[in-house]
């Protein structure tokens, strides 16, 4: 049994070789951008749609309002990034279920890979909202000498969100493998029903938690909200503009 798709090589050249996750993630990848594509190259805002583009839209809106409640400003400026982590996340773990398909997410690279993202997101959101000083006097908050154990923290949580998805999503393939062994008359559907449950689960935690990262690196712009003018409603509900 292969405990990571990494040490599945499909193509071996001699500088370079190609593995089964990054074969599948290059898949993955292509599949979300067809996808993509045909949903959106047909959209209308007439009062009939297609299922698609009303599939998408209640998947952007529920996307929205999960973002709006975690981060409690306007979620479109982060939809880009957390609705793409999730719709990777959740395409990997749901074609999981597919015969000869390996989840990329199922590489400790794949999960480590989208945990840096986060590290490097939640920065850059906190730098635009409140300024390059103000964030980094954050790090050294309620005094200086707390300065290495904030630093610590940022990179345990992030080796605490590749590891977990990685390690549930590995899991998760073993145990089925397992059982499918030990009884292949009975385990298979039900393996693959709770394969799309928990794939779903796992996508929309990695997201959330990505989105509460971020919400944490804003914390100094919110106080600073909260002693001047708060923000209007229509500008921060996730519903405004659709």
């Amino acid at each position: 049994m292969q405990l990571s798709p990494d040490s599945i090589i499909l193509i071996q050249l001699e500088l370079f070789s190609i593995n089964a996750t990054m074969a599948f993630t290059w898949l993955v990848m292509l599949i979300i951008t067809l996808g993509s594509w045909l949903v959106t190259s047909r959209l209308s805002t007439g009062p009939e749609i297609s299922r698609w583009q009303n599939f998408l839209e209640s998947v952007i809106t529920m996307i929205l309002g999960q973002i709006h409640d975690v981060t409690r400003q306007n979620p479109r400026r982060f939809l880009g990034f957390l609705g793409t982590l999730f719709l990777f996340v959740a395409t990997c773990n749901l074609l999981s279920v597919v015969p000869g398909f390996q989840p990329p997410t199922g590489s400790l690279s794949t999960t480590t890979a989208l945990a840096l993202c986060v590290l490097v997101a939640v920065p850059i959101y906190g730098i635009a909202d409140s300024g390059f000083g103000a964030y980094l006097k954050n790090y050294i908050q309620p005094t200086p000498l707390m300065l290495p154990f904030n630093i610590t923290g940022e990179i345990s949580r992030t080796l605490a969100l590749a590891v977990r998805l990685f390690g549930n999503v590995m899991s998760g393939s073993m145990i089925g493998g397992i059982l499918l062994a030990i009884a292949p008359l009975i385990f298979p559907v039900i393996m693959q029903l709770l394969g799309l449950l928990t794939g779903l689960v796992q996508a929309y935690i990695f997201a959330i938690l990505a989105a509460v990262y971020i919400a944490a690196g804003l914390k100094i712009h919110e106080s600073k909200q909260s002693q001047g003018t708060a923000p209007s409603h229509d500008q921060d509900s996730p519903h405004s503009g659709l």
